[in-house]
């Protein structure tokens, strides 16, 4: 990989899994969870709004598109940013971090349950089965009253699972649209018309300076910048190259916490965490002969970029998640006509078919 995808990567990494820390910090420094959500959104849909301009592109106009990128926006990034904000009152940001790579594990489940996922084998269902025990190892409800029976934790799970919701209608709603970076700043601006419904609970604001900071760097570096960071890291490297990113959310966001927040941690965490991380790289093991592909992880806060494809016709896939049907290879070979009964070519197809994801997930 070359040294600037390298870094590009490092940064990405750093960016998205720094996420859960600027929300703690914003949350120990007076912001409430309300005030935290309306801002983060209202900054990163002004960043891909910028974005979106010196692209040339422009925000979509038909009503449908909207209906569906408001109930894409609910699930995948009103309701999401509120839940984080709350679990984190009450739970350390890495521990955060940790649960918000249990997204894909939520989303075999709902595969599964929708019947849209009919490949479960046994690695992807030991995979499943990890993941969950690594949550439990790092709660470890065995040692005190509560345990994941908190609302904090309960709050962070639900936010994973929301993510799941979002990601299967997204697959199935939000695909071939063109203009990603239109279509992610319209999707964060319907999150932010969703968000300012909270206004009257979000209550007076009492700050200083390092909240004020927190959620400018939330906002705009967490959730407006990664959009580009990681449109070109699958640019230049593919998808599958850029899934690897998702992996280092954790490891980030628990590191953050102790060396930042002084996070207390230990073999048991690291342990949970590793487990978990296991578990979910063996739920995303695919068998290509269905149509899987690689995508690009969800943000720290839930959002996935956009991706640049080189076939705008082809359908988009989340490598992990549920998503409908995808459409056999011959529907997806570029000018291809139902009456002469061509076939793509094997290569082809498969190029076609690693095109893109859903369009925006944070995460």
């Amino acid at each position: 990989m070359p040294l600037a995808s390298t870094l590009r990567m490092a940064a990405l990494a750093l960016l998205w899994g720094s996420g859960f820390l600027w929300i703690k910090l914003a949350l120990n420094h007076g912001l409430s969870p309300a005030q935290i959500t309306i801002t983060r959104c209202a900054l990163g849909t002004a960043v891909l709004l910028l974005l979106a301009r010196s692209a040339g592109q422009r925000l979509p106009r038909d009503r449908a598109t909207w209906t569906h990128l408001a109930i894409a926006a609910l699930f995948c990034n009103a309701i999401p940013f509120a839940l984080f904000s709350i679990g984190e009152q009450t739970v350390d940001s890495g521990i955060a971090g940790v649960l918000n790579a249990t997204t894909p594990l939520w989303s075999l489940l709902l595969g599964i349950f929708l019947g849209t996922d009919r490949g479960l084998g046994r690695v992807r269902l030991t995979g499943l089965f990890l993941g969950f025990a690594g949550t439990l190892l790092i709660f470890a409800p065995w040692q005190r009253s509560a345990g994941l029976l908190t609302w904090g934790a309960l709050s962070l799970l639900a936010a994973a699972a929301s993510y799941a919701v979002a990601f299967a209608y997204m697959a199935r709603k939000l695909t071939d649209r063109g203009a990603p970076t239109a279509m992610s700043a319209a999707q964060l601006l319907a999150a932010t018309a969703w968000t300012t419904l909270s206004v009257p609970a979000a209550g007076p604001l009492h700050t200083d300076a390092t909240g004020l900071l927190a959620i400018t760097a939330l906002g705009i570096l967490g959730t407006g910048v990664t959009f580009y960071l990681n449109y070109r890291l699958i640019a230049d490297e593919g998808p599958t190259s850029a899934a690897t990113v998702g992996y280092l959310l954790p490891v980030v966001s628990v590191a953050l916490g102790v060396l930042v927040l002084n996070e207390s941690t230990g073999p048991r965490i690291w342990a949970g965490m590793a487990i978990v991380l296991t578990g979910v790289a063996m739920t995303r093991t695919r068998r290509t002969s269905e149509g899987d592909v690689a995508g690009c992880p969800p943000a720290a806060d839930g959002v996935s970029a956009p991706v640049p494809s080189k076939a705008p016709q082809s359908r988009q896939t989340e490598d992990g998640y549920p998503a409908a049907a995808p459409p056999s290879l011959a529907e997806q070979a570029p000018n291809h006509n139902p009456q002469q009964g061509r076939r793509p070519k094997p290569s082809q197809g498969r190029e076609e078919l690693r095109a893109k994801p859903p369009l925006t997930g944070t995460r």
